[in-house]
């Protein structure tokens, strides 16, 4: 696999992205399911996307969008169905973490999904995130589950 930073709206970026909402919005029966704002190419500090070996299939994506200078949050992770499975979620998890530790200095990572996601509860809870309280714009939300990781720097 290849991971490389892309644009908001690099086209790969934004098909991956849609799939994503597309894939939720089955889950939830309705295209409003995300309970905080939106990111935006304004409030993303950086936005990885995965490519298969060939270099130019898109497979996977994960952005980090800022809280303040010491932590940030997990945004649009996703892969496509056909590689679920196969290590392109941790690969573009782990690039994100290193990201936000090395180059950003950041010292967490929180993350929100949703309680009708059962394998993304479970790939968070396997790459070591913990459950904690629902923070943000999420603390009211009861379809909402929030993690967060230590990152070592």
């Amino acid at each position: 696999m290849i991971i490389r930073s892309a644009e908001w709206d690099d086209p790969d970026a934004e098909s991956l992205r849609n799939a994503q909402r597309a894939e939720v919005m089955a889950r939830y029966g309705t295209a409003d399911s995300e309970p905080g704002p939106a990111p935006t190419a304004d409030d993303i500090v950086v936005f990885l996307v995965a490519y298969d070996d060939d270099d130019v299939t898109p497979i996977g994506c994960g952005g980090l969008r800022a809280i303040d200078d010491q932590h940030g949050e997990v945004k649009r992770m996703y892969v496509v169905p056909g590689r679920r499975g196969s290590g392109v979620a941790p690969f573009v998890l782990r690039a994100l973490e290193t990201f936000a530790a090395d180059a950003l200095g950041w010292r967490r990572l929180v993350l929100e999904t949703g309680d009708q996601q059962p394998d993304a509860i479970r790939f968070y809870e396997r790459e070591g995130y913990t459950r904690i309280p629902n923070f943000g714009h999420y603390a009211d939300s009861t379809n909402s589950l929030c993690f967060e990781r230590a990152l070592v720097g």
